[in-house]
């Protein structure tokens, strides 16, 4: 490996780590400021009445739910709309991560209240403009430049 290929990888990996992080601070804070929408029915609904309002869709997913061919068909559709109205869209694994940052149960708990379905997450014009959301956009806007529509981002375990 030449150094340039070692530097390169290095900064690739600590872009991937800043960008999840302020996915995750941004997924928090929106979620603060009640501009979260969350599955896949719900997001479906407010972009068919209100899609001007969406700044930015996250669809998340782990190995397991690859193989889910509705899940996959809802993804596509959900895709196609957002980058037909110029929504940001961004792919998450990490699905125990996803749900510990929204202080979401991972099953379901002794009140028989089942978890929200975290697949699709809709963030909402927040009341303030996010430092966060800008990075996470300019993320999104660097990926389609390379012609890679939907970037992904693995979120760690901590």
């Amino acid at each position: 490996m030449t150094l340039e290929e070692l530097v390169g990888c290095n900064s690739t990996d600590r872009k991937m780590e800043t960008v999840s992080e302020a996915l995750e601070e941004l997924l928090v804070a929106a979620q603060r400021q009640n501009c979260l929408t969350v599955g896949v029915y719900e997001s479906a609904q407010l972009m068919n009445v209100d899609p001007d309002s969406v700044v930015l869709c996250v669809l998340a997913t782990d190995e397991e739910d690859e193989n889910d061919v509705a899940l996959q068909i809802h993804f596509t559709l959900i895709q196609a709309f957002c980058c037909d109205i110029d929504i940001n869209i961004v792919r998450v694994s990490g699905m125990r991560r996803l749900a510990q940052v929204l202080g979401e149960p991972l099953s379901t708990d002794n009140n028989a209240n089942e978890p929200r379905d975290l697949h699709c997450i809709l963030v909402t014009n927040p009341q303030a403009e996010h430092l966060k959301l800008n990075e996470v956009g300019s993320y999104c806007k660097e990926s389609r430049c390379r012609n890679q529509w939907v970037p992904s981002i693995a979120l760690q375990e901590r």
